[in-house]
């Protein structure tokens, strides 16, 4: 006898929760709960890769104090949590977080849209194109890196991103929007990271994709399909982005949107703010804080069309927390340790660069000295840094010796990370994930399924219903595909690390 699958149960379960589960008072500024909910024409997906629930109060709490705005976009749609363990840890990595959500089935930490056989997985993304969708992936990160890779490929190694290149302008997507170019030109371009001669951006273009590279050439766009890389790795902190060249990721959602919008069978897009997460690993709270904001503004984005339409389902969920963020510490004060009461947000307001943007000026200013300069010297220049780029001018004596003593090592990142929490009164527990459970959001058709604590797959699963995809068959058809190439296991950072 046939036995339905997982997902024909809860397509069934989908039908009698939509019209029977009791619908608590929707939530302010979500649309008014009547009739059963419909199915949704569009579905955005936003993933802040690294946003944990203090992530979400220093953001708040920032625009009160600085804007004298109460509460983040996000705010009013809040439906729930997710539990975000994988298969091979309780803290889970952002390839394994991603793929439960493009697929709905956990998997390994560094796995990419395949099971723990290493068997591809159907993803939302291709379903969606299956379908005849509009689809699009937009990341602050490089666009191979595990949260867009998730969607739009299948590898068992999350650092196969040269593999991963090549599969995502086969993908069909619409819209492709990110950094990463170093994956996508040939080995003899300075700055790749390809091991062959293959150019993936004439590729691309020769599929009739338009090809941009800068902000203007974007803005300049008004149909697709599109592939935009718009730095050779990462593109930056929003902290440092240089809006004449890099769009923010607010305006990479808006000209998604634009490009997507107009499709009679309706769009999938995924979204994620990716930065988040490396601010998190490396204890940069400015550089965190800022790129939480930068997501705030594309989620406004998202919820002033989905409100306008009727017809689009916005759900935001991270993969993991990054960081262990607190707010609040223990501060040594007079020989003993207390807790104190209190964070300061002006101590970040005040920072104008990422700590990345901190060390290079560090360098610079290394270089210049003179050949007879001496350790205090080279303590002198990072402190003038810190006074210019973090406005910290109050180095103390312990502080001058912490940095002396760091300054030919990583370790001048934890001093530098450790001056600021110390001033603002925040804490971190780690440079890598934690297990907390994250903050779910959902507005449109639909948004009454996502309630409660569930489990990261569920969401794949409730996505995957309402658009009526069908990701067991798509992974049917992948595994009977002939595989004419079975590439070789890259090597790269170990799983945690933002590289």
């Amino acid at each position: 006898m046939t036995h339905p699958t997982r997902r024909t149960l809860i397509t069934g379960a989908l039908i009698f929760l939509l019209g029977l589960l009791p619908v608590t008072p929707p939530v302010a500024a979500q649309p008014a709960d009547g009739p059963p909910a419909s199915e949704p024409k569009n579905v955005i997906l936003f993933v802040p890769d690294g946003f944990g629930p203090a992530s979400a109060t220093m953001a708040r709490d920032y625009l009160r104090h600085y804007r004298g705005v109460h509460q983040l976009a996000l705010d009013s749609i809040q439906t729930g949590s997710v539990r975000t363990y994988s298969t091979s840890s309780r803290v889970t990595d952002s390839a394994a977080g991603a793929t439960a959500y493009a697929t709905g089935v956990k998997t390994y930490n560094g796995a990419i849209a395949v099971d723990t056989l290493k068997r591809p997985l159907g993803t939302l993304l291709q379903a969606a194109e299956r379908r005849g969708m509009a689809t699009g992936l937009v990341a602050t990160s490089r666009i191979t890196h595990a949260t867009p890779a998730s969607f739009s490929a299948h590898v068992p190694n999350r650092w196969m991103e040269n593999e991963i290149a090549a599969q995502q302008i086969m993908s069909g997507a619409d819209v492709i929007l990110g950094g990463g170019k170093r994956h996508f030109v040939p080995k003899s371009t300075e700055g790749s990271k390809r091991k062959d001669d293959r150019d993936l951006v004439a590729e691309a273009r020769d599929a009739g994709y338009r090809f941009v590279s800068d902000r203007a050439g974007l803005m300049d766009v008004s149909d697709g399909p599109v592939l935009g890389l718009f730095s050779m790795s990462h593109m930056d902190y929003e902290i440092d982005r240089n809006p004449d060249a890099q769009p923010s990721l607010a305006e990479m959602t808006e000209k998604a949107l634009e490009l997507v919008s107009d499709d009679e069978d309706g769009y999938f897009i995924m979204i994620e703010a990716s930065r988040i997460d490396h601010a998190g690993h490396s204890n940069d709270a400015a550089a965190h804080l800022q790129d939480i904001l930068a997501y705030n503004d594309a989620v406004a984005v998202a919820l002033e069309q989905a409100q306008s339409d009727g017809n689009t389902l916005v759900v935001s969920v991270s993969d993991h927390e990054t960081g262990g963020l607190s707010l609040g510490r223990d501060i040594e004060k007079d020989g003993s340790v207390e807790g104190v009461y209190a964070w300061h947000p002006e101590v970040l307001h005040r920072v104008r660069g990422s700590q990345g943007t901190m060390f290079d000026a560090v360098s610079k200013g290394h270089e210049a000295l003179p050949a007879d300069a001496t350790r205090a010297d080279s303590v002198d220049v990072v402190t003038s840094v810190l006074s210019d780029i973090a406005g910290i001018d109050d180095a103390t004596d312990a502080e001058r010796t912490n940095i002396g003593t760091s300054l030919d090592s990583y370790a001048l990142n934890f001093v530098v990370s450790d001056m600021m929490e110390r001033r603002a009164v925040i804490g971190w527990t780690t440079r890598g994930h934690t297990a907390v459970d994250v903050n779910l959001y959902a507005y449109g058709p639909g948004h009454n399924l996502f309630q409660g604590n569930i489990d990261n797959t569920e969401v794949g699963d409730l996505l995957s219903s309402l658009m009526n995809l069908d990701l067991d068959a798509l992974t049917a058809d992948l595994r009977n595909e002939d595989e004419t190439e079975t590439p070789a296991e890259a090597s790269g950072p170990s799983v945690g690390s933002e590289d």
